[in-house]
């Protein structure tokens, strides 16, 4: 909901740091995949219930999601190339393995912990299944008819209640309470099945 204002806002930002960390041995593929190991070590972690490591391993790969992208941009500027789509789709690769890891060790380190019910978590996960779903179909066909949204990102996403803000806050917050997980993790599962149903109505609208 608040992404395209957070871009914007952050974007000088990002762009400075893109250019410090404009170094032969940094590359944009290389920061996707530490936002991976870092995903990783944040969901295993909470499976731990090692909660402020993963709360931090989970905030620092965000760090690294969010330069990837503007580091690829600099470069392709300054050689004169085109961006050939190969970062973008290992970073949306990187992005959904992610998320499900952290929602499953989240689960498994409240379930311990707590006794937290899997059933939230579950639902969650089928909330992202549904709205990958929406945004990856939308963005492909998107593509082939030439309708694709061009806000400087590979893919054309639909703009939704639950954005990349959201998730960041919403996976912190279950981290900083993680007594309370479950209960963030079905007012979750509401909020991102809802922005499912609205993705899918605008998709389908706008490829009248």
């Amino acid at each position: 909901m608040f992404d395209a204002k957070l871009r914007r806002a952050m974007g000088p930002a990002t762009e400075r740091a893109a250019i410090w960390l404009d170094r032969p041995w940094i590359t944009p593929d290389r920061l996707t995949g530490l936002n991976l190991v870092l995903g990783l070590a944040s969901a295993a972690f909470a499976a731990g219930q090692w909660w402020l490591p993963a709360l931090a391993a989970w905030l620092l790969c965000r760090i690294a999601d969010g330069l990837d992208g503007p580091l690829a941009r600099l470069r392709n500027r300054r050689n004169g190339t085109e961006d050939t789509g190969r970062g973008g789709f290992w970073d949306i690769c990187a992005d959904f393995i992610v998320y499900g890891a952290t929602v499953v060790g989240v689960g498994i380190g409240a379930s311990a912990a707590f006794g937290a019910p899997w059933l939230p978590f579950l639902l969650v996960l089928f909330a992202y299944y549904i709205n990958g779903t929406a945004f990856l179909a939308f963005s492909s066909i998107a593509e082939k008819t030439g309708r694709q949204i061009r806000d400087g990102r590979s893919l054309s996403f639909l703009a939704g209640l639950t954005e990349g803000a959201e998730t960041v806050a919403v996976h912190s917050l279950w981290l900083i309470f993680p007594g309370a997980a479950w209960e963030i993790a079905a007012i979750w599962a509401v909020l991102v099945t809802a922005s499912a149903i609205q993705r899918i109505i605008a998709g389908y609208r706008s490829l009248r």
